[in-house]
């Protein structure tokens, strides 16, 4: 098995050529979000999707913010996917990213709420940031 490679993003190169297809294969959900929530015009930051991250694709991630988000299906509703899930979380958080979560349903009804939240966290991180 090929050694994995990263930076201190925790890209991961072994990981690209799944982010290119998850890339092309996004969910309705996802498609909304990169379109009408994570442009740089509104957050003020640039978000990369389909992103590979330690031993991960990230949805989106933003470099700079050190934030990952997460867009959910219904297969998260699994009880086994939301133990992954959060071990995953886990794994990323102790790796230094922030991560949210959002549902399929929120992003799809409730775009002005998605992108408010959105908004409060990246307000919250370049806060952070700027007091190190």
């Amino acid at each position: 098995m090929k050694a994995e490679k990263s930076n201190n993003f925790g890209y991961n190169i072994n990981m690209k050529d799944l982010a290119r297809i998850k890339r092309n294969k996004a969910t309705k959900a996802e498609a909304c979000l990169w379109k009408y929530g994570l442009s740089k015009k509104q957050t003020g930051f640039t978000f990369k999707r389909q992103r590979p991250v330690l031993k991960y694709i990230a949805d989106f991630m933003c470099q700079e913010l050190k934030l990952i988000i997460e867009v959910d299906g219904s297969s998260h509703d699994d009880l086994v996917v939301r133990l992954k899930d959060l071990k995953r979380q886990m794994e990323l958080e102790n790796a230094g990213f922030t991560v949210i979560r959002f549902t399929d349903e929120e992003v799809l009804d409730n775009m002005d709420d998605v992108r408010r939240m959105i908004s409060e966290v990246i307000s919250e991180l370049g806060v952070r940031e700027s007091s190190l």
